[in-house]
């Protein structure tokens, strides 16, 4: 009579979980819910799985890999926030493990799943936008995992407050003399380029008893190419702003772009500021005025707080919010 031998991936099948699921309930691992580990343990029980001794000698070594989504590693913000996290990463021995997504969420969750495969330790999200089904997984596979940019939930995150930036960069504009300004946000389902920095640029205005012009605000995307169409289109109103805010430093210098060729003078004629303060934006003539987000130092304390995790000795803070600043230059 032949014995059917079960493996992990019908465990992992039977309990519903993924193989690196089971591999830390096999391990004793403390990551695992209590509800999750019940789970494992009795599709285990059921299928009269026994674990080999070799293989889980092996597992029961971490696989000093860390994993990291990133939106578009082109994208000038996110290079330096990868070298904080690498560099914090290497200090610990660490490995990376990196998968562009394309702001795509098929990609995203493909890759969480991939990483999932590989038995990363853990894993750092960039983005600005954690979706329903990205949280679903991340609490399924049980990998710890830490945001930068994004604020989710209960999970750990690095951060800036991106309304009280964007506040700060409007009473800037403000104190200049400037009434008539106008925005040009980051797609509007962005959490960050795009709410949080809109809810921003009201608070300021309505603060101040500014007119909020609907023609003045214009939903754009985080490139140049973006940010010089939006501002063809706010500089051809009749009644043209004397300011714009662009969510992002490539909006901003595509709105620059768009003056330029229109003899608009920056910034005796138009003011233009940005957002993140990207290496070009000190390099450009004339050179942005904009909010510097400490770009390297969130990627090194994500990943800071990734090791505490990991090594079950958790964040003092859940969630970090890191201070910006304003750069003054040439645009206003």
């Amino acid at each position: 009579m032949r014995v059917l031998k079960f493996n992990i991936k019908d465990v992992a099948k039977r309990a519903g979980v993924s193989i690196s699921t089971v591999s830390r309930v096999i391990n004793d691992s403390k990551v695992v819910r209590p509800e999750t580990h019940v789970k494992v343990m009795k599709a285990i029980e059921e299928l009269g799985y026994k674990p080999n001794a070799i293989a889980r000698s092996l597992k029961v070594k971490n696989t000093k890999t860390i994993g990291i989504l990133i939106p578009d590693i082109s994208y000038n913000f996110y290079p330096e926030v990868v070298r904080g996290v690498e560099d914090i990463a290497n200090m610990y021995s660490y490995n990376i493990f990196l998968c562009n997504t394309d702001m795509e969420e098929d990609k995203v969750i493909q890759y969480f799943e991939v990483m999932a495969e590989k038995q990363v330790d853990g894993i750092v999200f960039m983005g600005n936008m954690v979706s329903e089904e990205l949280a679903a997984k991340i609490k399924l596979y049980d990998i710890p995992t830490v945001l930068i940019g994004a604020d989710y939930g209960q999970l750990p995150s690095v951060t800036i407050d991106h309304v009280a930036a964007s506040k700060a960069l409007v009473n800037y504009l403000i104190k200049k003399g400037h009434e008539k300004i106008a925005l040009i946000t980051g797609k509007m389902v962005d959490p960050i380029v795009g709410t949080a920095r809109l809810a921003g640029y009201k608070k300021a205005m309505m603060e101040a008893n500014l007119t909020i012009k609907d023609e003045y605000i214009v939903e754009g995307g985080h490139r140049y190419k973006s940010g010089y169409v939006c501002a063809q289109q706010l500089l051809s109103l009749e009644d043209k702003p004397t300011a714009i805010f662009a969510a992002s430093d490539e909006l901003a210098f595509g709105a620059i772009r768009v003056a330029m060729e229109n003899g608009i003078s920056i910034p005796d004629e138009l003011a233009v500021v940005g957002f993140n303060n990207i290496d070009m934006a000190g390099k450009i003539f004339p050179a942005l005025t904009t909010i510097a987000q400490p770009m390297y130092e969130m990627g090194a304390i994500g990943m800071r707080v990734l090791t505490k995790i990991l090594n079950e000795d958790g964040p003092e803070q859940n969630k970090i919010v890191l201070d910006f600043s304003l750069i003054e230059r040439e645009t206003t």
